[in-house]
This record gives C-alpha cells, sequence and structure tokens, in this order.
C-alpha cells in the first residue's frame, strides 16, 4: 500500500508550528510522526496537506492508497487493522477519519468532494490509539511517545558502550547511537528511558533523568539539567533547566534559564537567562490563544510553558508568562513580559512591536541555516512568504498605522 498521511481541519490547532510543516512532519518522543508510521509500515509517506505547502510536502498517488490521519499516533491494535483493511474500507472514530484505504479512482473522488462508489466505513470501538487534538498534547502526551519510540527504535539492537567517567542507573533502560559522547555526567533511567542519538554530544556535568530523547547530532552543553518528559530534536544545543517540553530541531536554548512544558519549533534562539513560567500564581487553569477560535481557550492543563514558532528569537533575560504562544520569525527582546501572545513578523517586546520586514527576516534566516549547511531555499522562501501575508492579520499594529 502507498502511505499517504493527510491533515483535516483540525490543523489549525497545531499552529503556529504547523504553518511551515504538515502535521505529520512534528516531532514527539524520538521521531516525526511519519517517521513512526514508516517505521511500523516499512515504506515512505507523501503528504495531503496545505496547497502552499504542497511544493515541498507532495503527495503520490497510486492504485493502492492507505491513507491515515496526521494526528493519530501508531498502536499495536490499530497497526493489526490497517494491515487487515480491505480496499474501499475506511475506519472513523466518532466519525472523523482514522485512516482509508482506497484505490486511485476512490482518491480522487475524495480529494474532489464526489460520493464514493461501493465503499464502507467502520466506526472504530474498543481500539486503543493516541489522537493528538491540541498542539499542547505534543508535550502532555510526549511520556508516552518517548517509550513506545524507545521499544520500537531499538528493538533487536545492542547500545554503544557507556564509559566509566559516567554515573548510570538502570544502563539496561538507555540507548545509546553510534558516534554519540557522553562523559563526566548523570543518567538516571529508574523513570523511563534515555535515547541518545547518533553523534549527539552530552557534555560534562550533565544531569539527565528519563523519560527523554536527544536525537541525533544534538549538543547538551555543560551542566544543564533535563528531566523526564522532553525530547531535545536533531542539531539542536541546550543548556541550564528543561522539562516536560520538546524541541523539534535545530534550536538552541544553550544557556541558564528554565524551560518547562514548552515547544520549540526548528531555528530558535533563547538568549541566556530566558526564563519561562509553566505555572500560575494561582495555580488556575492555563488558558492558551487558539488560531483555530482567534481567541484565548482552556487547555485543561495546570503546567503550560511556551509555543514557539520555526526561525523566532528571544534575546538574553526574556521572560516569558504562562501560556504564551509566539508566531512565526518573530524578533523579542526587552526586559518583562511580553503579551501572551505574539503573531508572526513581530519585532519588539514589552515596549511595543513592530512588524519585522519580510526581506529582513529572510535575510536572518538565510544565515542562521548556512550555520548548519542548510540551504534556505525558493520553495522555503515562499512558504515563509505565505505565512507573512496570512498572519498579516494578527499585527495589530499595522492597523493602527494606517488609521
Amino acid at each position: 500500500m502507498n502511505l499517504i498521511l493527510f491533515d483535516n481541519e483540525i490543523r489549525n490547532r497545531f499552529l503556529p508550528l504547523v504553518y511551515t510543516r504538515p502535521v505529520c512532519e512534528l516531532r514527539m518522543g524520538i521521531l516525526t510522526i511519519r517517521e513512526k508510521w514508516e517505521q511500523h509500515l516499512a515504506t515512505k509517506a507523501s503528504f495531503i496537506t496545505q496547497d502552499y505547502l504542497s511544493e515541498k510536502y507532495e503527495v503520490r498517488v497510486k492504485e493502492d492508497n492507505l491513507l491515515i490521519n496526521s494526528t493519530v499516533l501508531p498502536s499495536a491494535h490499530l497497526l493489526m487493522l490497517i494491515k487487515e483493511m480491505d480496499l474501499n474500507v475506511a475506519y472513523l472514530k466518532d466519525g472523523e477519519l482514522i485512516a482509508a484505504r482506497l484505490d486511485d479512482q476512490q482518491f480522487d473522488n475524495l480529494l474532489n468532494d464526489r460520493e464514493l462508489e461501493d465503499f464502507v466505513s467502520i466506526e472504530l470501538e474498543n481500539t486503543p490509539f493516541t489522537k493528538l487534538g491540541h498542539v499542547s498534547d505534543l508535550f502532555a502526551k510526549n511520556d508516552e511517545a518517548i517509550r513506545a519510540d524507545f521499544q520500537l527504535v531499538t528493538e533487536g539492537r545492542t547500545s554503544q558502550t557507556i564509559n566509566d567517567t559516567n554515573r548510570v542507573a538502570n544502563r539496561e533502560n538507555i540507548f545509546v547511537e553510534e558516534g554519540a559522547e557522553i562523559d563526566f555526567s548523570i543518567l538516571n533511567a529508574k523513570d523511563g528511558p534515555i535515547y541518545i542519538g547518533k553523534n549527539a554530544k552530552i557534555l560534562e556535568g550533565s544531569i539527565i533523568r528519563g523519560p527523554i530523547a536527544i536525537c541525533e547530532g544534538a549538543v547538551v552543553k555543560m551542566g544543564a539539567k533535563l528531566y523526564g518528559k522532553s525530547t531535545i530534536g536533531p542539531f539542536s544545543k541546550v543548556g541550564g533547566e528543561i522539562g516536560n517540553s520538546v524541541i523539534l530541531g535545530y534550536s538552541n536554548k544553550g544557556h541558564d534559564g528554565y524551560l518547562g512544558n514548552s515547544i520549540l519549533g526548528e531555528w530558535c534562539n533563547l538568549g541566556a537567562d530566558t526564563n519561562v513560567s509553566n505555572l500560575k500564581n494561582n495555580y488556575s487553569e492555563v488558558k492558551l490563544w487558539s488560531y483555530d477560535s482567534e481567541r484565548f481557550e482552556n487547555t485543561g492543563l495546570q503546567f503550560c510553558g511556551l509555543v514557539m514558532g520555526d526561525h523566532s528569537k528571544a534575546g538574553i533575560n526574556s521572560m516569558f508568562n504562562t501560556g504564551t504562544v509566539v508566531g512565526v520569525a518573530c524578533n523579542l527582546f526587552g526586559a518583562g513580559y511580553p503579551r501572551n501572545f505574539i503573531p508572526s513578523f513581530a519585532w519588539g517586546g514589552v515596549a511595543g512591536f513592530t512588524t519585522y520586514k519580510a526581506d529582513k527576516a529572510f535575510e536572518t534566516v538565510e544565515r542562521v541555516m548556512a550555520r548548519r549547511d542548510r540551504p534556505f531555499d525558493v520553495t522555503d522562501r515562499m512558504i515563509l512568504l505565505r505565512v507573512f501575508e496570512e498572519t498579516a492579520k494578527f499585527r495589530r499594529w499595522e492597523k493602527t498605522k494606517e488609521t
């Protein structure tokens, strides 16, 4: 079967992170959602996503196509049902499409909102699996994702040796990939697994408590304190104190300061001594900006910190209040707490914002990506330009200037 992962109408609940990628390219645990399905089904996936993302994330259609909802994580029971699916059958959960197996004609009918012929829909009952419903699920459900990915990625394999300069608890629950370097650190896997990816570096004095995933090429700087339920994405650099947070990749929180119950996109940077509040003083439920309803909504969480879109930066000594959402390509600086929702391409802080002009933002993006030998190509530029245009409505200071 030809695997296709599709975004649906709840995609907006995962903004600003999915302004620049399909939902299935979000990382939680060790792998992205796409990588989880690819490993389980031993095939490569393509995408049904927003039109402006489709040049970078193309869809491939064949005679026999397996469509899977991008917000769904694999489970043993669901995988068994999917592998046994007949052609032109769909699985639903509470009326929402979870998976479908379609021939090319039925696929064309689906995309063009035509009626599907000789099609069978089956409501899934008593089938356990995890379905993401909100951006905060990336950290809230990261514990179970790390444990599931650890089993998937390490099954039948042997870890690299951990040298004797380190103090280790539950060594059998730690997996170290080839090329990783760990020296004079503490690794405690009593409460959950620790995964250390290929060519990752754990510098002296680091304290790491599982469950945690430190992905390929990541660097944990000296004296870092990493609590469980956290994912440090590929080629990220982290220091200070981090708990129950997900860093998608290529982002830096390289110095002292606290990051908790938070998500950073790619190519973000938090300056030295940046701190994030993840608990309100009155211990009440945290509200978070929703791009879906365009207002603040209850999360059902007592602990919720920062959600930051790709290419955003915060200067030294930055502070973020509980439940802050920062869009794509923001440049933030100055004393005090900025507002709890900062639109994409914002430049400033407590004293006020102006628009980070696209051409200036792109100059920074190009310089930052070049440091990691990654090109900022025409396709990426067009995606960010579309984000700039789509998010203009949230930059209310532009309207104020006009009037």
